[in-house]
C-alpha cells in the first residue's frame, strides 16, 4: 500500500480522483439552487454528512498507508463537503438546522474523534490500526452509496423525481468500479469494497 507501483496504477488512480471529483461536486447546481432561492426545500443534508464521514475517514485511511492518490481526493472531499454543510446550515429552517448540526456533531466530530483517539492511542501496531480504519472507511463507503436513496421515500410520495440525485448516483456508481480496479490493482482489499 502507500507508493502507487506503476503507470498503470497512477493513471486509474488518476481517474478515479477525476470521477470522485465529479462526485463531489454533482451537487453544484442543488447548493447553487438553495442559494438562490434562499431555502432547502425538501433537501437533506444526511447524505452531505455522510459523504463528509466518509471523506474524513478515507483521508484518515491514506495518512496511514501514505496514499497520494486518496490523500489528495478526500482532502477536497472534505472541504467540499463541508462547504455544502455549511450553505445547508445557513438556509435550513430551524428544525432541519438543529438536526443536521446534531448530525454533524455526533458523526462527524465526536464519532470521528472517538475513531481516530482509540486508534492512535490504543492501537499500537500500525497493520492492525490500517486494518481497522480500512474496515470502517469501507463500512462508511457503502453508507455513502446508498445515502442517496434516502430520497426514494420522497420521490414514491410525490411522484416525482426533482429530489433525486441523478448526477450524483451517476458519477459514485462509476467511481466505485474505478476504485474497485485501483484498489484491485494495489491490492488493496479496503479500498476495493
Amino acid at each position: 500500500m502507500g507508493a502507487v507501483g506503476s503507470p498503470l496504477v497512477f493513471a486509474v488512480g488518476i481517474l478515479g480522483n477525476i470521477l470522485s471529483f465529479l462526485v463531489i461536486l454533482a451537487p453544484v447546481p442543488t447548493f447553487y439552487r438553495v442559494y438562490k432561492r434562499k431555502s432547502t426545500e425538501s433537501f437533506q443534508s444526511v447524505p452531505y454528512a455522510m459523504a463528509l464521514l466518509s471523506a474524513m475517514l478515507w483521508l484518515y485511511y491514506a495518512l496511514l498507508t501514505k496514499d497520494l492518490l486518496l490523500l489528495t481526493i478526500n482532502t477536497v472531499g472534505c472541504v467540499v463537503e463541508s462547504a455544502y454543510l455549511a450553505i445547508y446550515l445557513a438556509y435550513a429552517p430551524k428544525q432541519a438546522r438543529t438536526f443536521t448540526a446534531k448530525l454533524v456533531c455526533i458523526m462527524n466530530v465526536a464519532l470521528y474523534g472517538a475513531m481516530v483517539c482509540v486508534l492512535q492511542l490504543l492501537v499500537k501496531d500500525g497493520e492492525s490500526r490500517v486494518t481497522i480504519a480500512g474496515g470502517i472507511g469501507s463500512a462508511f463507503a457503502l453508507a455513502v452509496f446508498v445515502a442517496p436513496l434516502a430520497i426514494i421515500r420522497q420521490v414514491i410520495r410525490t411522484k416525482s423525481v426533482e429530489f433525486l440525485p441523478f448526477w450524483l448516483s451517476f458519477f459514485l456508481t462509476i467511481s466505485a468500479v474505478v476504485w474497485f480496479f485501483y484498489g484491485l490493482l494495489m491490492k488493496d482489499f479496503f479500498v476495493i469494497n
